[in-house]
């Protein structure tokens, strides 16, 4: 076994302890290869990205069940495919979908409230400066921005509001965040 890996595996294996440090990890070593193949399949942005965070919402929730004997990204890719057909037959149906909560062991699971470097960096920026660059943002990030940080609700109440899953509120704001971070350290390069 290389070195990238042992590193996957141990990352795997912090995150089933439940590791939000190893979530995000996840989420930035494997968000472009499901994204970029939900893309191919859908042929359309806002599909890919709703269906890469329910991938990585269902994955984080299910973590437990991943065998190491098969490739990480290829579970990914499975979950992300299954979350595809599944959306394609919803659809055919037309049945309208209806808010699921989830359980409390998968809301502990996914993210906890630690601040990350994100948050600090983002507390860190003027107020004018920070809302010029969440403005930068696609809507329904710039939701869960101001939801969770101008708002102050909790993941649950989040999930009440957008009539989502707490997972995907907690994936989308996790990407979200990650995005804000990268917007604001650019704009900080530029000075």
């Amino acid at each position: 076994m290389n070195k990238s890996q042992e590193k996957l595996k141990t990352t795997i294996s912090l995150a089933k302890k439940g590791n939000q440090i190893a979530f995000s990890n996840l989420l930035d070593t494997f968000w472009n290869d499901v994204y970029g193949f939900q893309l191919v399949r859908t042929k359309n942005e806002n599909d890919a990205e709703d269906i890469t965070i329910q991938t990585f919402s269902k994955a984080f929730d299910k973590l437990h069940t991943y065998d190491d004997t098969y490739e990480f990204k290829t579970w990914l890719i499975t979950i992300s495919k299954n979350i595809h057909v599944d959306l394609i037959r919803k659809r055919k149906r037309n049945v309208l979908d209806s808010p699921d909560i989830g359980s409390h062991d998968a809301i502990k699971k996914v993210l906890d409230d630690t601040p990350s470097a994100e948050d600090q960096l983002i507390t860190d920026q003027n107020l004018a400066k920070l809302l010029q660059d969440i403005k930068q943002l696609k809507p329904h990030y710039q939701k869960v921005i101001n939801l969770r940080y101008f708002n102050e609700l909790s993941y649950l109440e989040m999930a009440t509001e957008l009539g989502e899953p707490i997972n995907n509120i907690k994936v989308k704001l996790l990407r979200a965040k990650k995005l804000l971070a990268e917007i604001i350290r650019q704009s900080s390069e530029y000075k």
